[in-house]
């Protein structure tokens, strides 16, 4: 992940408040560069607009430490490129996704974009996401209020968000309170934040829905045997991971207990894991990989 530090934005004297984790999401091209630099005052940010990566700004604004993480339009990738930026928001907790969009027409990108977010980090990401609208002119312009209340694809987007937005005239700094006030009131409606815990148990979730849609399917089809067989019959996933990214944590959250020891010397844990997860009897196994042991992959699974 590229890193830039930014220096302080500061209007004031207030003291020092909590600090915000923060992540921009938003099709290519929408504009959250641009967001960025409004939102730290800065300019010249580097931009993620022609990079597979996401960018992590820091600086303090209006008496706070401001971590803002910039998403690349993650719709249209495949599924482990996902997961792979998702693991890279802030792992102390997000307190808010920001969808930037331009006022303007959504396009079908706009649209699509929110729904892989939510696919990605489940719908209980809903109550941690606020739309940024854009614009370069007075955000209080009749135009631009009109527009936003009354065109419908922009109030069923804002629906699926439980309805927060801010209008951001990305040239003026003293609007930038107006967002960062939005977000403290997520905060104190809600949860703290979101957490690498309940992105986890997401994705848990999604295997066992899976796992049930499939022993569905097998049973449709014939090829169930009797019930008791089929749940003994273990589902297997395999954590990808670089070294130290937190993949035995990881495995140790969805079995709730601790099983895998991180200590454990690198070059023995392949082999060393997948024989302790097959042991367990409770109807999943799971191998911890390094990303050096991919090519093993197909021996692995049957």
């Amino acid at each position: 992940m590229s890193q830039q530090v930014v220096s302080s934005l500061n209007f004031g004297s207030e003291h020092m408040k909590p600090a915000l984790n923060l992540v921009l999401c938003g099709r290519r091209g929408a504009g959250k560069t641009s967001a960025a630099e409004a939102i730290l005052g800065q300019t010249e940010l580097h931009s993620v607009s022609s990079s597979s990566e996401c960018v992590k700004h820091q600086g303090e604004v209006r008496g706070r430490q401001v971590s803002l993480v910039e998403l690349p339009a993650l719709y249209g990738k495949p599924q482990e490129e996902l997961m792979k930026e998702s693991l890279r928001c802030d792992p102390e907790g997000v307190h808010a996704f920001i969808l930037v969009l331009p006022v303007g027409p959504l396009t079908d990108d706009d649209k699509k974009e929110l729904e892989t977010i939510q696919n990605t980090f489940s719908s209980r990401i809903n109550d941690f996401t606020m739309i940024l609208f854009t614009v370069e002119s007075d955000p209080a312009a009749p135009a631009v209020v009109n527009f936003v209340r009354k065109n419908r694809d922009i109030q069923e987007l804002l629906q699926s968000c439980g309805g927060r937005s801010v209008v951001l005239n990305i040239k003026n700094k003293q609007q930038i309170s107006e967002v960062l006030d939005a977000v403290d009131k997520m905060r104190v409606e809600g949860s703290r934040c979101f957490t690498k815990d309940m992105f986890t148990k997401a994705q848990m979730e999604k295997v066992s829905q899976l796992k049930a849609e499939l022993q569905g399917v097998r049973q449709r089809s014939g090829m169930g045997g009797d019930d008791e067989r089929q749940s003994r019959e273990p589902l297997r996933m395999v954590l990808i991971g670089k070294t130290g990214s937190g993949k035995s944590a990881t495995a140790n959250t969805i079995w709730a207990k601790s099983i895998l020891n991180p200590e454990s010397p690198q070059n023995h844990r392949p082999r060393l894991v997948k024989q302790q997860l097959e042991r367990l009897m409770d109807g999943l196994l799971l191998w911890s990989t390094p990303p050096a042991c991919l090519i093993q992959l197909s021996l692995m699974i049957k």
